[in-house]
């Protein structure tokens, strides 16, 4: 957005929070207004279409702390009498003396470069890069997986790369604002949240992970198992033994990657404890429990027999 948009929006009453008002009550109230305008719950109304770059802009400024205290220097100066507070005007009240704004707010930029701009001083100092911007996008998980095109608000359009993770912050250089002076944009910088899916969770590098039931004899015997793929289906050799938790990887079956190829699919398993019994099947468990004369926990057991004997003598 154009800093001179600033003297004329008040983006605290766009999402309908105070000026005082923390990051995470703008967070929330930012949230609540972009789910209820969003171009997708709102498909063919320009208007709800408006009022969610309107949120996404007032936002991308408010949660920003650089930006939000830029925004407050900018609404107070302008709400105390903007030229008539500092009793001067462009081309007159001066005596025929020019006066430059960055001198009173600083020749390092931010505030005074956005007065030079509204009331026409000419600045000393030579084109510099303009401001970056940030603001989100919402991606199904089949766009995160393939990458999309996404419309961002402002109108700006930019490509999302494939295998993108929800959470992720993207760089697209030169979308920002404009320099100052003629210098080069600034950067956009894109917030990705990627909505869920029931059965899949996207991994580092394009991995995709899956989680799979297993019983205890196929734990426990080893099995064959078919899992589900992004596209398609693939069978997992389960092996013998295999522990609840234990990640099974299957190479090239994951998401695309940015620059190329696929990741791999993660197979993590989990061993399902049955929460009813047939009479049959509590006794077969009860003969393998009989059967077996090891014990999973020989190392704690071992401690606690040296505690007890460290115990009783201490008593004697």
């Amino acid at each position: 957005m154009a800093q001179r948009d600033w003297v004329e929006k008040d983006y605290y009453k766009v999402l309908g929070v105070d000026s005082k008002a923390s990051k995470d009550e703008i967070k929330r109230a930012y949230r609540k207004l972009a789910q209820r305008y969003h171009p997708d719950a709102n498909a063919g109304d320009p208007d709800a279409e408006q009022r969610f770059k309107e949120i996404s802009e007032a936002h991308a400024v408010l949660s920003n702390d650089d930006k939000r205290k830029e925004y407050d220097q900018v609404r107070s100066f302008v709400e105390a009498g903007g030229q008539r507070f500092y009793g001067f005007s462009p081309g007159a009240g001066t005596g025929g003396v020019r006066i430059n704004i960055g001198d009173l707010f600083g020749s390092e930029g931010g505030v005074g470069d956005l007065f030079e701009d509204l009331f026409g001083f000419q600045g000393r100092r030579a084109s510099r890069k303009g401001r970056d911007v940030e603001t989100e996008a919402r991606l199904s998980f089949e766009d995160a997986v393939n990458g999309a095109t996404v419309t961002l608000p402002g109108g700006k359009r930019t490509r999302i790369p494939p295998g993108v993770r929800d959470g992720a912050r993207i760089r697209v250089p030169r979308r920002g604002e404009p320099g100052p002076r003629g210098g080069e944009p600034g950067d956009l910088y894109v917030r990705v949240h990627v909505e869920p899916h029931p059965l899949f969770a996207l991994g580092e590098r394009g991995d995709v992970v899956v989680t799979v039931p297993l019983t205890y004899p196929e734990a426990a015997l080893g099995a064959q198992v078919e899992v589900p793929t992004l596209d398609g289906t693939v069978t997992v050799k389960v092996p013998a033994g295999t522990s609840s938790g234990k990640t099974l990887r299957v190479k090239g079956r994951g998401a695309p990657r940015p620059k190329g190829g696929h990741g791999d699919l993660l197979v993590k398993v989990e061993i399902e404890v049955p929460r009813r019994l047939s009479r049959r099947e509590k006794k077969l468990l009860e003969e393998l429990a009989e059967a077996r004369d090891d014990s999973p926990r020989a190392h704690l057991e071992a401690e606690i027999e040296r505690r007890r004997a460290s115990g009783a003598r201490a008593a004697s």
